[in-house]
């Protein structure tokens, strides 16, 4: 299957089914989960990287147990625009992840997640030891619900 466009992924996917919003990191991944509906992100959990097929093993069981339908990757694009290494890590990750399990993936651009994040977290006089516990799981929530948002699946005024 190839890597979808955010209205093709929400297209294929069952109406009880959630998205997983994943924040790439090289050290950990930030894991947000979505409502059956598919309006709010909430950070789920993060998982400390390992090997590709560990961390593969650890999502899949969050996929299977959480009822996931479809999964939403942080797309690191540089401020620019253009894709760096992170990006081609982010596109690997997705095509190895796709080879283990045929379930729609899309991507989203994350420029500025972490940033904005830290700085709510900041604003709300977090400790440096808690920001860095939820960090990553916050990013990836805040990944999420960009996406939601955009497909207008996040709006409060959706009837």
């Amino acid at each position: 299957m190839p890597i979808l466009t955010p209205p093709d992924l929400a297209a294929r996917m069952t109406r009880d089914q959630r998205l997983l919003g994943l924040d790439l990191g090289t050290k950990t991944i930030g894991l947000a989960l979505s409502d059956v509906r598919r309006t709010i992100a909430t950070p789920f959990d993060t998982i400390r990287r390992s090997k590709f097929t560990k961390d593969a093993e650890t999502l899949l069981a969050i996929i299977d147990a959480q009822g996931v339908g479809g999964l939403v990757l942080g797309l690191p694009v540089e401020m620019d625009g253009g894709e760096g290494a992170r990006c081609q890590s982010a596109r690997a990750f997705a095509a190895n992840f796709m080879k283990m399990r045929d379930l729609p993936i899309t991507f989203w651009d994350e420029r500025l997640s972490t940033a904005a994040v830290t700085r709510t977290l900041l604003d709300a006089d977090s400790s440096r030891r808690r920001r860095a516990e939820v960090v990553d799981k916050m990013a990836a929530a805040y990944i999420l619900q960009g996406l939601l948002d955009s497909l207008g699946m996040g709006s409060i005024l959706q009837a």
